[in-house]
């Protein structure tokens, strides 16, 4: 691998790590506030908004300037909507409105994470060449899932009474704004200095040398191209199988970390501070998933679908565990499979949509349908506990819809492939420009 690759690595590192840690403070934030249970789902929520409605923009955006630039301008508005949160306490707000300003904070950050991913993704596909881009990804991917644990670990920690109350002693108020009092505030400034990191990383991250045509600035021309990409995407053979799959994974993921922490703290009784590193241990599943696919063949990426199958009954099992052997080894199960399909696809996707459209913009596409379905998943998630539906129930609702979903996308490539029967020659080449399209 090239050094910009690690470069790349270490930034992706840092900036997700802050993400996951910034997710489990600005939940703390929400309780601390006495927000209602369904506003923590509307975190992610508002996180995801920025994906969907900026998706017609970012991909122009990655693709005009050398990208670990663009990561570096987009990580600066990620902690900008970090130090927002600290507007809560600054108006004099009633506590539910003040809920409502670090849910608009959060946001904020998500805006700076749905024009960072592009480039993020993007110069990985820059750098690597086909048959180097499992492999990439699976680098990738296993070490954001590293950062992911780490992430919810280290905010978990952050909130918790020890560490807490070492970090009010130091007393981390800026000299401008409100006092930092609480947990939460005390977990944010911390995770501010994370984004820094990042940030530095950013700056190091050498220019590839690869250059687009000059990129559109016009927002309507730009919504038309966009969904003229995302056209293209979901009428080509391997790219729709690919897009299903990982729009389908990456809204049950996130939904599933939101239900991990209420079960936890219904069925196991943990804080949110304990709880919080029941995400971590699905996620150590899943880099072992994620390392397992590192091995698997581009031209053999289909191969994994009944992997998302599998991961769906795994889920149905949740209502069983109590105890904690039987938790964290069904957890890695459901993390691991997960890690395991979603890779291959992953770069099966990446490849398809470098090949079709450019880096940038596949990578917007990608990120569109995902955020979109993250929006719909979690919203449904928190209807659902907004009608007091039972934790275990609505765990058995999602295991039997992610199964179900899954036939139905295996059904799908299968067709595809009688339609097409050197479907899998063309997987790995730079010579189909073009969407396979049925007859």
């Amino acid at each position: 691998m090239k050094r910009g690759f690690y470069l790349i690595m270490a930034a992706q590192f840092f900036s997700s790590l802050a993400d996951n840690a910034l997710f489990i403070a600005a939940i703390a934030l929400i309780q601390q506030l006495d927000g209602p249970d369904w506003m923590t789902p509307m975190i992610k929520w508002s996180f995801a908004l920025a994906y969907v409605l900026l998706a017609a923009f970012v991909g122009a955006f990655a693709d005009s300037f050398p990208k670990g630039r663009v990561m570096f301008a987009t990580n600066a508005v990620k902690i900008i909507g970090c130090l927002t949160m600290f507007a809560h306490a600054s108006f004099g707000l009633a506590d539910h409105h003040q809920v409502y300003t670090v849910c608009a904070a959060y946001a904020l950050v998500g805006i700076g994470a749905a024009a960072y991913s592009p480039a993020k993704y993007g110069i990985i596909t820059e750098l690597l060449p086909p048959e180097q881009l499992v492999k990439g990804n699976s680098w990738i991917e296993g070490l954001t899932v590293v950062s992911i644990i780490l992430g919810v670990v280290l905010g978990g920690a952050l909130i918790s009474p020890k560490v807490s109350t070492w970090l009010l002693s130091l007393d981390l108020s800026p000299g401008f704004g409100p006092d930092i009092q609480t947990p939460a505030e005390a977990a944010i400034m911390v995770i501010a200095l994370v984004y820094l990191v990042a940030a530095f990383f950013n700056l190091l991250i050498p220019s590839t040398g690869v250059c687009y045509p000059r990129q559109q600035r016009n927002p309507i021309r730009l919504m038309r191209t966009f969904g003229c990409f995302v056209a293209t995407l979901w009428r080509d053979k391997l790219g729709q199988i690919s897009l299903a799959v990982t729009t389908l994974f990456w809204g049950a993921g996130a939904t599933l970390q939101l239900i991990v922490i209420e079960w936890g703290r219904v069925q196991l009784g943990l804080p949110l501070n304990k709880a919080s590193i029941l995400m971590g241990v699905a996620s150590v599943g899943t880099i072992l998933g994620a390392t397992l696919a590192g091995k698997v063949p581009l031209h053999h990426a289909l191969a994994v679908l009944p992997m998302g199958v599998v991961m769906g009954l795994v889920v149905m099992l949740m209502p069983l565990a109590y105890e904690p052997w039987f938790v964290y080894a069904l957890l890695i199960a459901i993390g691991g499979l997960g890690g395991f399909f979603v890779v291959p696809m992953n770069a099966l996707l990446q490849h398809r949509g470098h090949v079709l459209l450019s880096a940038g913009h596949s990578i917007a596409v990608q990120n569109f349908n995902e955020q979109l379905n993250i929006l719909l998943m979690v919203a449904v998630y928190s209807l659902m506990l907004g009608m007091q539906i039972p934790i275990n129930t609505i765990i058995i609702i999602f295991g039997t819809l992610v199964a179900c979903l899954m036939l139905l996308i295996m059904g799908w490539n299968r067709h595809n492939h009688r339609t097409h029967p050197d479907l899998d020659l063309v997987i790995g080449s730079r010579a189909h420009g073009t969407a396979l399209r049925g007859e």
